[in-house]
């Protein structure tokens, strides 16, 4: 059942665990990032750019309850989480549903672009919580991910127009331009990534992931509006 369908008049809907991946490697001319763009029909990000993902199913929980997922990794990537909404119910909780999150990531990267990954391969990257005025919200928790030779993504989503690798500065070329939209999680996560400059920085950051919770909706899809928000 969709609970964002089922939300009470005037009462802000649950959000829906989601996991999305910044897929990275090392270009021609440094580092680049797999992203899609989202076709102008969808319900949510429409006509956006983002990262490969989507939000947690029963296929995931069961997954990491059958223990096809490390417990080890797990643990290690609650800790990791452990200024996010993860540790909401304590730990015992969040070492559970951080492997959950892991067999989802793996499984939304495989149906989305074919790309078989380890779940050894995704790094915890950042937590965005959908504002409370969204009709359907997400509580999404980032992974940054270094495609390794034979793992090569590829375009197979019904639910982008096309994908692409791309240098962060580049999208943020278009995005100046009026070419693309970047709602404000993904030019978030993304200038982040620039200001790490390398595949090797990327994927060992140590910086804390703290939950960021907006109170409101950016204004309109359009991206020089949304760039102001």
């Amino acid at each position: 059942m969709d609970l964002s369908s089922t939300a009470p008049k005037n009462q802000p809907v649950i959000p829906r665990r989601a996991a999305s991946v910044l897929m990275i490697r090392e270009g021609a001319q440094g580092l680049e990032v797999f992203i899609q763009h989202r076709v102008s029909t969808m319900d949510f990000a429409a006509g956006m750019v983002v990262y490969p993902g989507g939000r947690v199913d029963a296929q995931d929980v069961a997954e990491a309850q059958s223990e096809a997922i490390p417990h080890a990794l797990a643990v290690e990537h609650a800790k990791l989480w452990k200024d996010s909404s993860l540790w909401e119910q304590g730990e015992e909780q969040a070492v559970l549903d951080a492997g959950t999150l892991l067999a989802a990531a793996r499984r939304e990267i495989f149906e989305e672009t074919g790309a078989q990954l380890d779940v050894s391969q995704l790094r915890p990257y950042a937590n965005w919580i959908t504002p409370p005025d969204n009709p359907k919200r997400f509580d999404t928790f980032f992974y940054v991910a270094h495609v390794q030779p034979g793992q090569e993504p590829s375009h197979q989503t019904t639910e982008a127009s096309n994908s692409e690798w791309i240098r962060p500065a580049e999208l943020f070329a278009k995005f100046e331009r009026g070419e693309v939209g970047l709602m404000r999680p993904t030019r978030t996560t993304l200038e982040d990534l620039a200001a790490l400059g390398t595949v090797a920085a990327a994927m060992g950051a140590a910086t804390p992931i703290r939950t960021v919770r907006p109170q409101r909706m950016p204004p309109a899809a359009d991206s020089k509006k949304e760039r102001a928000s």
